[in-house]
């Protein structure tokens, strides 16, 4: 009889799952969701295997050698090696972009909402912690302290944020600006400091008798961009500020022929002027005073900004060119991803006749800097300046999340009130949590599609 009444039970179990594959979906989904928010604390590696830091508790009595072992975390519990990854997450995207299954066509704009619900419990203490907890600056101490620094690990570290104090040391090594030998690193800055100083003697201290007529329009322009860079800062309205903007944007065009200078290239200085003037000014942005500062700091300060800039954009040199052809062919990748991720605002938007060119070319060319709150910046380019030269990829999944943070809203607006609401985002009241949340989806994102490169194609 028993056995019987287990042979009926399996079969009810059995013609259930068959009647019922949204809910094995939604299951294997969430699991995905659920394990990606233990992935946040880590990043993916060569191989595909996800390094994160160990949830054991600070033992205090080891503060003096901590330890910089990693537990190797996979999406899923039986995975024993890297490409269980790769196919879990292949077989993921797979079932959900099914042609053949109708039910599952929109399964993945409403499950990804479930990564909001299961982390914002979790969100107030994970930002707290992520960037400024013991564990964390230990572990930045230690490998910023060896004689050689081993880049892979601050690459690791630096993408769930810097500690603010670290950051300017942070910046300078994953730019490769300064070397990663301890040894070398004090003479390489002097000498790199010195050429830009030459450098801004040459092309900019010099009369406008000196220059072309090309120069001069250029250097204008600039002067004219000086004063719009980041206006809701005040920091930046400064006459001396805008003066170091204004000499770091002449040389670096001038030097680099093959774009010169680009509007937008401003805003990306910014970042860069913040925090290496944090090593010399204390408090709130809003209250520094760059004339505090020895013109040596400020030249030297320059000069940092000037190389990390240039190091930035040796990746993205035809974000920059004529016609700026990288940031189209990303703008049509946003597009195609956009549209693999949420069908209903990909279609709304080409319904209403918005092209992706008209609102994302901004966010490609200014880096965001000009949509989300300057405080958040940084926070921001801690995990740009860690994906190194995939940068570029990476933006797509980054920019689809935030675009996509709205997109129930989105679907209600016809063209003209896209276009008003795309140019005015509401992110003014946006903290950390807000931040994180687009990362979070936009490697979630970046892990499935990246393993499935197929599922993009047009």
């Amino acid at each position: 009889m028993n056995n019987n009444s287990n042979q009926s039970s399996d079969r009810e179990e059995n013609h259930s799952k068959k009647e019922n594959p949204i809910s094995t979906l939604d299951s294997r989904f969430n699991q995905t969701l659920r394990n990606v928010q233990g992935l946040l604390k880590g990043r993916s590696m060569p191989g595909k295997v996800l390094l994160t830091r160990r949830s054991n508790m600070l033992d205090h009595s080891k503060l003096q050698e901590p330890s910089l072992n990693y537990g190797r975390s996979f999406s899923f519990n039986d995975a024993d090696t890297s490409d269980h990854i790769a196919k879990a997450l292949e077989e993921e995207v797979e079932s959900l972009s099914n042609p053949n299954n109708n039910a599952n066509s929109n399964k993945l704009k409403s499950s990804t909402s479930n990564v909001e619900n299961l982390s914002k419990g979790a969100q107030k203490s994970v930002m707290g912690a992520r960037a400024t907890d013991s564990t964390r600056v230990m572990k930045f101490t230690k490998v910023l302290s060896g004689t050689t620094v081993i880049l892979e690990k601050l690459h690791e570290l630096a993408w769930s944020g810097v500690p603010p104090y670290m950051r300017p040391d942070v910046w300078r090594l994953l730019l490769g600006y300064a070397p990663s030998n301890s040894d070398r690193r004090e003479g390489v800055l002097r000498r790199k400091r010195l050429e830009y100083l030459d450098c801004a003697s040459q092309y900019y201290d010099i009369p406008d008798t000196e220059r072309s007529e090309d120069e001069i329009n250029m250097l204008r322009q600039i002067a004219v961009d000086c004063p719009r860079t980041v206006p809701d800062v005040s920091f930046f309205q400064q006459e001396q500020v805008q003066k170091s903007l204004e000499r770091i944007l002449y040389t670096w065009a001038i030097r680099h022929p093959a774009s010169g200078y680009v509007q937008g290239i401003n805003d990306l200085v910014t970042p860069f002027l913040v925090v290496f003037l944090s090593e010399y000014l204390d408090g709130s942005v809003d209250n520094w005073s760059i004339s505090d500062l020895s013109p040596d700091k400020i030249s030297n300060i320059e000069a940092d900004c000037y190389w990390c800039l240039s190091n930035l954009l040796e990746g993205m040199q035809d974000h920059y060119t004529f016609a700026q052809p990288g940031i189209q062919r990303l703008v049509f990748k946003l597009k195609e991803v956009v549209r693999r991720i949420d069908e209903p605002v990909s279609r709304h938007v080409e319904e209403q006749g918005l092209e992706f060119l008209q609102f994302a070319f901004r966010w490609f060319n200014c880096l965001l800097i000009r949509e989300i709150p300057f405080h958040l910046i940084s926070r921001l380019w801690d995990t740009y300046l860690a994906e190194g030269d995939a940068l570029p990829d990476f933006l797509v999944y980054i920019f689809a999340s935030f675009l996509l943070t709205w997109s129930d809203e989105l679907l209600k607006l016809d063209f003209q009130e896209l276009v008003m609401f795309l140019q005015h985002l509401p992110t003014n009241n946006w903290t950390h949590q807000e931040l994180e949340m687009v990362l979070s989806r936009a490697f979630m994102w970046h892990s499935m599609f990246k393993s499935s490169p197929r599922h993009l194609a047009s």
